[in-house]
């Protein structure tokens, strides 16, 4: 297989519009034949160290399904892991489950920069693209990112048939666990095997730090070993996310994360996340002092310009408060952004308005209240 004819990933349905778009990072375990395997045997490929068993195919049967994008890497994991940040040291593995990687051994740092500009940065690139295209459309695209895990791991038999992983964006793993709650023969790992919080993975990068609702699935291999694994899987699955979608609620952007890492606003310095949680949360109270003062600015011009207004940032904090687990009534969450109750400030300063701006609020594409 070679590295110079073939594409680093795999596109399924690139013209379906992306409110969904799915993910498989671990999708196959070829290897560039400049490569020559990586010293490796056919039957340590065949194996989990070098792909995901089952992942491809169900991806794509899932993209089929949901008539959506997918995404696809066509090289094994043990080449660059797609699901690592460019700087992570396992992003290549040397060992892998007790198995020396012979071409990875003696890996420089150069060497694996060469593989991540080959291999891995094509891929997130395309991943961006098609995200920033449905956001620039103002879409709030979903990502469900697919891998499987072994049955057994270092002797000790895994209880889950399925893993729900996710970091601190729990729409959409919240609402598939409970609805895996009604699949009562299945086990439900909540974020296990594994724990979904890995910064700079695949859904850290592309779903956290853009605010998207994300989710990682991972499904035990024995049950996706062949292709009626896969198909009764699939149609599984499909009810499931259909269901938890809907659960979800109105989509929107929402970050659970501080919304830059430290090196690209620092140059390197020491900047923890508490320290820039700190920071945006003053540039909040700024914004919030802002809006008081300017009393001559009216909601509806700012929902006409911006897409949000006062009552929204009220909004916003009361849920945030919510996932904390406090409890705000929404006009005492509005009356931190207004300074005053909320119907008092409409005695003070809302005024009638113009019926350009009313037409204009009508042809808004909003959930507002």
């Amino acid at each position: 297989m070679s590295a110079d004819t073939d594409p680093p990933y795999e596109i399924c349905n690139s013209e379906a519009p992306p409110r969904i778009l799915f993910l498989c990072d671990h999708a196959s375990n070829r290897i560039p034949l400049e490569l020559n395997t990586l010293g490796l045997s056919e039957d340590d490929l065949s194996s989990h160290i070098a792909s995901d068993i089952g992942a491809g195919a169900l991806t794509r049967a899932l993209a089929k399904a949901f008539e959506a994008p997918a995404l696809l890497g066509i090289w094994s994991r043990l080449l660059v892991d797609l699901n690592r940040g460019a700087d992570d040291p396992t992003a290549a593995m040397k060992l892998s489950d007790g198995r020396i990687v012979p071409g990875n051994a003696r890996l420089t740092h150069d060497g694996l920069m060469e593989r991540v500009a080959r291999y891995h940065a094509p891929y997130h690139a395309a991943i961006a693209e098609i995200l920033d295209a449905a956001m620039a459309k103002g879409g709030v695209p979903i990502i469900v990112s697919m891998h499987s895990f072994t049955p057994v791991w270092r002797g000790w038999a895994r209880p889950w048939h399925v893993g729900i992983l996710w970091d601190r964006d729990y729409r959409l793993a919240c609402a598939l666990l409970k609805r895996f709650e009604h699949e009562s023969d299945l086990t439900i790992g909540d974020n296990e095997p594994y724990d979904g919080e890995l910064e700079n993975d695949t859904l850290y990068r592309h779903g956290t730090m853009n605010g998207l609702p994300h989710v990682l699935i991972e499904i035990r291999q024995d049950l996706i070993a062949d292709e009626a694994g896969v198909a009764a899987m699939a149609k599984r699955l499909e009810s499931v996310l259909r269901d938890a979608f809907v659960a979800m609620g109105p989509l929107r952007i929402e970050y659970s994360r501080p919304l830059v890492r430290a090196a690209e606003i620092t140059g390197g310095s020491s900047m923890d996340e508490k320290r820039r949680t700190e920071l945006e949360a003053a540039a909040f109270r700024r914004l919030v002092a802002h809006l008081r003062s300017r009393t001559d600015v009216q909601n509806i011009d700012l929902m006409n310009l911006a897409g949000f207004c006062r009552n929204c940032l009220g909004d916003w904090y009361r849920e945030a408060a919510a996932q904390k687990g406090i409890t705000l009534d929404k006009d005492a969450a509005r009356e931190i952004v207004y300074g005053m109750p909320p119907a008092e400030w409409k005695k003070r300063y809302q005024k009638e308005a113009a019926p350009d701006a009313l037409a204009a609020f009508a042809k808004n594409d909003k959930t507002h209240s």
